[in-house]
């Protein structure tokens, strides 16, 4: 076994690696970037080196710097997570060109699926079923579009060198296929380099059904299946194992066709192979075809080890290290039922952008797991992925881990940042979701039920004024002045609405309040505040922002009564930034005529690219941001004439 392992990543993804290695009594070396300089993963690690600036460009992504920090800190492996340059070829020769050890397959192995045209042809030699569509290495606007027709409207865009939904477009008919394809083409050379594209059929009430394969570089073997089909826009926000309506036949079918893609490339360590499955009627051995295979851990991998009893990580290790495969095909089994549900900030009523933030509150139910790679007080920043964490829950049957599923959700608090929170709550509480009726459709049809913000009641209100007006305890004369009960007011504010809220403390453990009218009893009780009789839900304040956790979090703004609001309303006049990003094109120009709707402008932003949109018809009066600025949140992109002035 190694005595010292490298962790070529960041996050939460890091700290998990460092969990198991350090169990096993590996020293593990963190990297860092100057945005990272003080993150958890840092914090975890025996040793830890800086490699370099925020952007991923400059840090992350830079090969040699990473293997020279290897070298220099006697490491002898490196273990790549996920993402970055975890499904690099080139990496994975460096590494060994060093005289180290990359904990994962060959780059022959890596290059092999890279490429989803030249990988699929791969599948066919092995016998592994595909998806009907165009891997060819004609690019052309006219063949693509014609294959698009022979193949049969809906089809699927995707970047051949893609993953996690980029560079992908689903397109209905002929008409939308030229733009679609433009968008597709853009977005997957900014985020791989290569703008080539296949085209796929796309499958009626497809489920996402994926087998996690582990090989030793000469046999292998498979833990069973994850249904990932709880997707927006081809991003997974729920994952569970084993998949609902498995028979016996099908997963012996499924299993043995990751086997075969695994072996067909020598594959070692841990990897996934990802179907599509007709999820229009029961499953069945015919209903399934190859997508891609991800030649690395994956994000949610904790469901697979929830319900097989294996330390993937562990495995990994071991496998690097020279041992063959710990278990054999007849050795594994299943028990019970898992999720994963992705914690993530990002704002759900502005579109699901990400967002950023420092966390000022963070808190897990203690019966659920929950892999994350921030605490209180560390920052979200622009440069990486949004995610707060993963929360994973176990159970006897689906049915009981749907249920703690809920329960670890509603437990969960985070403060700082908006969240995907009450979204993931409203998922697990989706009437068709725990009846099993799911596809990667389900969200698009009820997104505006699974988006419908919980209602701010009176009590959410009193709860966040006591805290804010220290009335929380109930020591001798709090909230009393000059000997006579004390009448306040207690200014807060939710999304710009101001609430009038008013005091009368009658008691050190009786309030009696006001909400817009609204009359509130507040009592303590054996240690415990009950308002209007139910208890107080728990409260966390930080820089005049007062979170209080129920309904996956209630934000309100304290009020400084000396403010004097500055500023005019926005009127769509000015298009903003709606988060840090780089302006990634302008399209707009001084006196161009818009109409509502047209793109002004892109921004890139965490990985994704946002299109910016003309509120309203109008003439560009002035541009304020050109291409390849960083800019920040709010920040002025475009402005369009007054209404006034001929627009």
């Amino acid at each position: 076994m190694f005595d010292t392992i490298l962790i070529a990543n960041r996050g939460e993804i890091a700290c998990r690696v460092m969990q198991t290695a350090q169990a096993m009594g590996v020293r593990c070396v963190a990297i860092y970037s100057d945005a990272d300089a003080q993150a958890k993963h840092v914090a975890m690690a025996d040793a830890a080196v800086h490699i370099g600036g925020s952007a991923p460009a400059d840090s992350y992504l830079r090969g040699d710097v990473i293997v020279q920090a290897a070298l220099d800190t006697g490491a002898q492996a490196i273990h790549p997570g996920y993402g970055f340059l975890s499904e690099n070829p080139d990496f994975v020769d460096v590494v060994a060109g060093a005289g180290l050890t990359f904990i994962g397959p060959s780059a022959n192995a890596i290059r092999a699926m890279g490429l989803k045209d030249a990988a699929k042809a791969l599948m066919v030699e092995a016998g592994v079923p595909v998806v009907p569509g165009y891997h060819g290495s004609d690019q052309s606007d006219d063949l693509l579009a014609a294959e698009a027709d022979k193949i049969g409207y809906p089809v699927l865009i995707k970047a051949v060198a893609g993953g996690g939904g980029k560079g992908m477009r689903l397109v209905e008919d002929a008409a939308g296929f030229a733009a679609a394809l433009d968008s597709a083409r853009s977005e997957a050379r900014t985020a791989f380099g290569n703008a080539d594209v296949l085209v796929e059929k796309f499958v009626s009430q497809p489920r996402h059904i994926e087998v996690q394969v582990f090989g030793d570089g000469t046999r292998a073997v498979h833990l069973f299946e994850r249904d990932c089909s709880l997707q927006r826009r081809h991003q997974k926000v729920i994952e569970e194992a084993p998949a609902l309506g498995m028979t016996g036949q099908m997963r012996a079918a499924m299993g043995d066709a990751a086997v075969k893609a695994a072996q067909a490339i020598g594959y070692a360590g841990a990897g996934t192979v990802e179907f599509i499955v007709d999820g229009s009627g029961p499953l069945r051995p015919d209903g399934f075809f190859f997508m891609e295979m991800n030649t690395r851990l994956q994000v949610e991998h904790p469901v697979t080890e929830a319900i097989t009893g294996v330390d993937l990580v562990e495995w990994q290790l071991r496998v690097a290290a020279g041992e063959a495969l710990p278990a054999t095909q007849d050795d594994l089994s299943i028990t019970g039922h898992a999720f994963e549900a992705r914690l993530y900030a990002e704002d759900v009523p502005a579109g699901f952008l990400p967002a950023t933030g420092t966390l000022s509150h963070l808190h897990f139910p203690a019966f659920a797991r929950a892999d994350s790679g921030v605490r209180a007080g560390d920052e979200i920043s622009p440069f990486y992925d949004p995610m707060i964490a993963k929360v994973i829950v176990h159970g006897p049957t689906r049915a009981v881990a749907l249920s703690r599923l809920s329960q670890a959700l509603v437990g969960t608090q985070v403060a700082g940042t908006v969240t995907n929170l009450a979204f993931l709550g409203a998922l697990a509480e989706h009437d068709g979701f725990s009846k099993g009726h799911v596809d990667t459709g389900l969200i698009a049809r009820d997104l505006e039920v699974l988006t419908t913000p919980a209602p701010v009641l009176p009590r959410h209100a009193v709860a966040a004024a006591m805290a804010v007006a220290g009335l929380t305890t109930t020591a001798p004369l709090s909230g009393f002045h000059l000997w006579q009960p004390l009448r306040r007011a207690v200014p807060l504010a939710r999304e710009g609405e101001a609430f009038d809220i008013v005091v009368e403390v009658l008691a050190p453990d009786q309030h009696c309040w006001t909400v817009d009218g609204d009359q509130v009893s507040a009592e303590c009780r054996q240690g415990r505040w009950l308002i209007d009789g139910v208890p107080a839900s728990d409260v966390a304040v930080a820089g005049g922002v007062v979170t209080v956790f129920d309904g996956y979090g209630i934000r309100f703004d304290v009020v400084d009564p000396l403010d004097v609001a500055a500023g005019a309303v926005g009127d769509g006049n000015v298009i903003e930034a709606p988060m840090p990003g780089l302006v990634k094109a302008m399209f707009a120009n001084p006196g161009d005529t818009v109409c509502k709707g047209d793109r002004l402008a892109i921004l890139e932003a965490m990985k994704m690219e946002h299109a910016l949109l003309a509120a309203r018809d109008g003439i560009v009066a002035e541009v304020m941001a050109q291409e390849g600025d960083q800019v920040s949140a709010r920040a002025a992109l475009v402005r369009l004439e007054d209404s006034g002035d001929g627009a």
